[in-house]
């Protein structure tokens, strides 16, 4: 089981535990931050970018290992410096990458999930991407290669430098004194979250604040501009998987209606956003003009829907720490099958919860692929035994008349 499976069995017992006490202190003081399809939306993001990362589904162009290999000059010691050092890459590479992402058209994808809440709390923090499979900004990392940190420290380091992210997703904690000046607080990410105009594209920092005022991206919240969440072309469903690919689908719709060649090209590394200007003529987009004048997304969902969903949503918990337990146990193939049917599963719910029926179809592709698993393992399910699997069979069921029912309810009569 790799350091950073292990170190989940402690983290999303905390973030659990955390948001739940965000959401009692929220009522303590009048202040509504959750939505239940919006909370529902974002913990299923977690998820599915926790099930990616778990079966490794990410690919280095250039590794740290190899950089670490062949570039090291000199071996920084004792060890409390260099990981003291390592730390500090890791926030000065996380910046640039964070920065890069919300520049470049093409990057932006790997990143609008975590924007996509028009909300701003602790469960918005877990909207990460599973859209980020290749890895291309390793070379940020060479000062530490240059000094011989090996990739092991790295592979710890990486999970509590983003679970250390967590705690400033939050409205409930004002500005904190002489913190501002040294670390990222709730205060400086509420400005990067908002889409204000005085606050776009702001306070790129993940862990020390200073790098946004070295590199000019810094912005402090003001006291006479509420910040507005989201992103400027709203999301408008609470399907993660949907909001992963969903600027990926229209970057190519519009190369392909785009009549210059050149432009088929650009749109890629332009600045996130940019459109061919005959594009945006004949194929214009929503956009929010005016912050203020937000119209949040709402589908109404019922308290039947919502406590559906978060049941599929406790199952999916309880199937993806099974998958954490075997696969060291299974092969890569299979693996790989049951993280897709996690994803399916997931897309079937919040889908439900958009009204959509692609809900159903979702449902009958993940009972035909839950149903070869059971099949190609002759009538089991990863070394669960033939209860389990009946159980199963009778869940995959009524999964799919339930989710059939909530449609049905759904279409105007």
């Amino acid at each position: 089981m790799s350091i950073y499976i292990k170190s989940l069995f402690f983290a999303i017992p905390t973030f659990i535990i955390l948001i739940s006490i965000e959401m009692i202190f929220s009522k303590i003081k009048g202040i509504k931050v959750n939505n239940g399809a919006d909370m529902i939306s974002s913990l299923s993001s977690g998820l599915s970018n926790t099930i990616k990362d778990a079966i490794k589904f990410s690919f280095a162009i250039i590794s740290y290992s190899w950089f670490a290999e062949n570039f090291t000059i000199y071996k920084l010691e004792p060890v409390w410096v260099a990981v003291t050092f390592a730390f500090i890459v890791e926030d000065f590479g996380g910046y640039w990458v964070h920065r890069f992402s919300h520049r470049v058209n093409i990057l932006w994808n790997r990143h609008i999930i975590h924007h996509s809440s028009e909300e701003f709390n602790l469960s918005c923090a877990l909207r990460q991407s599973i859209s980020q499979t290749f890895k291309f900004f390793t070379f940020l990392w060479i000062p530490a290669a240059l000094m011989g940190i090996p990739a092991t420290t790295f592979a710890i380091l990486a999970p509590i430098h983003l679970f250390m992210q967590f705690w400033y997703h939050t409205r409930l904690i004002d500005k904190m004194g002489i913190l501002e000046y040294i670390l990222v607080t709730p205060s400086h990410h509420r400005v990067h979250h908002a889409i204000n105009p005085q606050y776009l594209d702001k306070n790129y920092s993940q862990i020390f604040i200073i790098w946004d005022k070295l590199f000019g991206t810094f912005q402090p919240e003001l006291e006479d501009v509420k910040p507005v969440y989201g992103t400027l072309r709203p999301a408008s469903t609470w399907n993660p998987i949907i909001i992963n690919f969903k600027h990926l689908f229209q970057l190519i719709k519009d190369a392909w209606h785009a009549q210059n060649i050149i432009d088929k090209f650009k749109i890629w590394f332009m600045p996130t956003g940019w459109r061919p200007k005959d594009v945006e003529e004949n194929y214009p987009l929503k956009q929010i003009d005016d912050p203020y004048s937000q119209v949040k997304y709402n589908t109404n969902s019922s308290i039947a829907i919502l406590s559906w969903t978060w049941l599929q949503h406790g199952i999916t918990v309880l199937l993806m720490f099974h998958l954490f337990t075997i696969i060291g146990d299974s092969t890569a193939f299979m693996n790989y099958l049951y993280a897709l049917f996690l994803l399916i599963h997931i897309f079937s719910f919040t889908a439900t919860l958009d009204h959509s029926y692609f809900a159903i179809v979702a449902d009958v592709i993940k009972i035909c692929l839950g149903g070869f698993i059971i099949y190609s393992q002759n009538y089991s399910w990863f070394g669960l035994n033939e209860i389990f699997v009946t159980g199963f069979i009778f869940y995959f069921i009524t999964s799919l008349f339930f989710t059939s029912y909530f449609y049905n309810k759904s279409i105007p009569e």
